[in-house]
């Protein structure tokens, strides 16, 4: 307590470093003391006590280490006496060749197995936790450890949390020509293309606001083969280009050279690796044929072993996102300021908004592209410094937070060597990663920096310690240019995010995310959140692509592996993977023969076994087309128009709609099927796998199943489970129409198969399927006709077996392209 009138005394801070020689120099008297007596107490033996040698000395390989040294030694001695003495000197075990091989971090490109299988940058992360599989040309995690089970815990995640998952084996394909030229490619490949957007969408699209959906196909045309969904965007044209002559046209950034009145442009399309190769000759030839037409130079080059891709899922993953990512601007609010790219007021105002952006999520649009220039998560410091109670001395405590932010700010930045050096122009821009991105700095060097950070806190360490790293900084960074894409998410649909960074990059932000409370997930993970979300799933629910037949024929060779390993008395049936498609047109003939229209088959006979025939219609004007080409305007399908609303309440209340004869006898007369994605919803009970097959219920069997007083489940017979579906061929499977009378009374044809199964723990499950066009709408015409006006559903009514049960549920399918104008979003 200080008496008044007296001077308060000055508290000392401890010393800034603390010299061990002059402690026991002072100290000396004591240790001399405390020695002598412990020295009497043992009869001055220090040895120790032989019964504690054991666990005392067992950590202790000073032994071992000496021999290896000495045959190390030994064997470079004799290198050149023998070829013998070669075999004595011992090999790095592979055990550190692979860490040595998976802990180098080059610019560019994945590092290989033995077979040249490629290996993701986190492959080392995935492979401890997870089950891995070769797929694609990569290593990718499959999924958990375990049965298969957790989806449960997966969706709570889902809801609650944020989950992430590591697409980089998926490439993007860069296309650079004159702006009208690309315009025409796409037009050419894509499905819908970009020219029947609207002019404002358009314009967002070629201006590098929003990215675009669509399905790439091998021609122009809407029924040719589909190759995969794809993913593109359009560099955005810098201000530098359109305000200013460009004086230097060798750098990629200040190309836009003008051609014909249309820019110069860059693209990129985003494509699976399941399909990346045939997308790729794709591209290629379609821009080879522009340039034969114009004579103008396309440009179409890979960007595989360039850039990274990182997918957050969940309702957290904005939050996540704004926690990890600091723009680089951000900082000049310190002492110390960053360069920035230009010095005209209206790009720093733009640098502003988007780091405002990241404050709230609801400004951004769907589509959107964000492009930023972050730092290095890694330096960034999770929480603040605790504050020291009262007490302790004065040079611990911690001033206020509003008055040293910019010191702790310039503290901090003190241990980043030749910082000021580095600005956001000198950083490339993602766009030119084919020039190279600087990597990383080393995760030691980092490490090191938090020491020195530590140690200054309380007063043990110099505030130059960090400096002597700066020779291993100069062909690294520490700031990272990435792009921020917002997945278009419908209504009561999961958020999706996906970072666009350098491929030298992805560990750090994985480990980032990772730490910070992201969940890992792998390709069945995915599987059920697509399927929870009601999206499309590539490859499972493409079955007109080429992917999906080589990985089907790859699940059936696992299955067959599997059910070998059980004896015969306990093995299941086997069932066809993947489900014939071909034998829904037996059910469409059978319509036909009804309607009185004789056709023959010869045409639609060749190439029997053929895994799909047909097409899948994934946008409204593609049904429209297929319906105008029929004829039949009057079948009850109403797609979706982005000029027209299409209230399916009006059409399902009309009480006219079915006066006219509908015209199902010239639609069953169409050689080319069309195939619908529905969404199934079990009416009351039941749990759909995938492969199942669905089939066209009688009028009976659904006024039977609605009926709450008669529980009668419809079901075949037990016997002939095995024969439904016959194998002729290895992977040939046909429909065998029964002859047995009790068997026929049971016996509904099928319309499609579902791709994609329930969800296990889902509070609302819902299963995929791909559906023929026609025979949905024979059946919502003819459940329409059989039920009072105010009974009728948008949705139509149809039954689902699994391939190893007996019984038929009922479910309600609804048209996903009566629900939207496109069907091209997918994970």
């Amino acid at each position: 307590m200080v008496n008044e009138g007296s001077k308060p005394q000055a508290s000392v801070a401890p010393p800034h470093k603390l010299v061990v020689l002059k402690f026991a120099e002072s100290r000396a008297s004591e240790l001399e003391s405390l020695h002598s007596v412990v020295a009497n107490r043992l009869n001055n033996d220090f040895r120790c006590q032989r019964n504690k040698r054991r666990r005392t000395t067992g950590h202790d390989d000073r032994v071992g280490r000496n021999r290896f040294r000495k045959k190390r030694r030994v064997g470079k001695e004799d290198v050149t006496k023998s070829d013998s003495s070669k075999k004595d000197e011992k090999k790095v075990s592979r055990h550190l060749r692979r860490r040595i091989e998976l802990s180098n971090n080059p610019e560019s490109g994945f590092c290989t197995s033995g077979d040249g299988t490629k290996r993701l940058r986190t492959h080392v992360w995935h492979a401890k936790r997870f089950k891995m599989i070769k797929l694609w040309g990569f290593h990718i995690p499959l999924g958990l450890h375990g049965r298969g089970r957790g989806s449960r815990a997966l969706l709570k995640k889902l809801k609650c949390g944020a989950l992430v998952h590591d697409m980089s084996y998926c490439t993007a394909v860069q296309l650079e020509g004159p702006e009208d030229m690309l315009l025409s490619v796409l037009s050419s490949v894509l499905v819908p293309s970009p020219s029947t957007n609207s002019e404002e969408r358009l314009h967002n699209m070629l201006s590098g606001d929003i990215f675009g959906s669509a399905m790439l196909h091998h021609a122009g045309k809407p029924f040719s083969p589909t190759i995969a969904p794809v993913t593109y965007m359009w560099r955005p044209l810098t201000r530098i280009a359109v305000n200013r002559e460009v004086h230097n046209a060798s750098l990629c950034d200040e190309q836009q050279i003008i051609d014909n009145g249309a820019p110069f442009r860059q693209l990129w399309v985003w494509i699976h690796s399941a399909a990346f190769r045939e997308g790729y000759d794709a591209l290629r030839s379609a821009c080879e044929r522009q340039m034969d037409v114009t004579g103008h130079s396309l440009k179409c080059t890979s960007c595989e072993g360039q850039l990274g891709n990182l997918e957050l899922i969940g309702s957290s993953a904005f939050q996540l996102l704004g926690k990890i990512l600091q723009p680089a601007n951000c900082i000049s609010e310190s002492s110390w300021h960053l360069k920035k790219c230009s010095a005209e007021e209206d790009e720093d105002e733009e640098e502003s908004k988007k780091t405002s952006i990241l404050n709230n999520e609801e400004q951004i649009s769907s589509s959107a592209i964000i492009s930023l220039i972050v730092n290095d998560p890694r330096t960034l410091s999770r929480n603040d410094i605790e504050v020291v109670p009262e007490g302790k001395p004065p040079g611990l405590l911690r001033k206020s937070k509003d008055q040293t932010r910019s010191e702790r700010d310039a503290e901090s930045l003190s241990f980043y060597p030749n910082l000021e050096d580095h600005s956001v122009a000198e950083c490339i821009d993602l766009w030119d990663a084919s020039r190279g991105i600087c990597p990383p700095v080393e995760e030691s060097v980092i490490c090191m920096e938090k020491h020195h950070r530590r140690k200054e806190f309380i007063c043990l360490g110099g505030t130059h310690l960090g400096i002597q790293n700066a020779s291993t900084e100069r062909n690294s960074s520490r700031l990272c240019p990435i792009l921020l894409l917002k997945n278009e998410n419908l209504e009561g649909s999961v958020i999706r995010w996906s970072i666009i960074l350098p491929l030298s990059w992805v560990k750090v932000f994985w480990n980032t995310l990772v730490s910070n409370g992201a969940h890992a997930i792998g390709l069945k993970e995915k599987h059920q959140i697509a399927c929870e979300a009601g999206l499309p799933y590539f490859p499972l629910d493409f079955p007109d692509c080429n992917a999906y037949s080589h990985f089907m024929a790859m699940e059936a060779v696992a299955s067959d592996q599997k059910a070998k390993l059980c004896p015969p008395s306990t093995r299941p049936p086997k069932v066809p993977i993947p489900p014939p498609w071909d034998c829904v047109r037996l059910t469409f003939d059978k319509e036909s023969s009804k309607a009185g229209n004789s056709q023959s088959q010869g045409e639609e006979d060749d190439g029997h076994g053929v895994p799909f025939k047909g097409f899948v219609a994934r946008t409204s004007s593609m049904l429209i087309d297929f319906l105008n080409e029929l004829g039949a305007n009057r079948l009850l399908l109403f797609p979706k128009r982005l000029d027209q609303k299409n209230c399916m309440y009006k059409f399902t209340k009309d009480k006219e709609i079915l006066k006219q004869d509908a015209l199902n006898s010239e639609a069953n007369s169409c050689k080319k099927q069309c195939f619908l994605r529905v969404l199934l919803l079990a009416h009351k009970e039941g749990v759909f796998e995938q492969g199942a097959v669905v089939c066209a219920p009688h009028i009976t069997d659904v006024l039977t199943f609605r009926s709450k007083i008669n529980n009668r489940e419809l079901q075949i017979p037990q016997y002939s489970l095995k024969s439904y579906f016959l194998e002729i061929q290895l992977g040939e499977w046909d429909l065998q129409i029964p002859e047995d009378p009790a068997v026929q009374e049971s016996y509904r044809w099928p319309i499609g198969f579902i791709t994609t199964g329930f969800v296990r723990g889902s509070k609302k499950p819902v299963a995929g399927a791909l559906c023929e066009a026609t025979l949905l709408s024979r059946l919502r015409e003819e459940q329409w006709k059989a039920l009072p006006v105010r009974q009728r559903k948008k949705e139509v009514y149809v039954l689902v077996r699994n391939l190893r049960s007996t019984a038929y549920r009922l479910a309600l399918a609804t048209i996903v392209l009566e629900q939207q104008e496109e069907d091209v979003k997918f994970m």
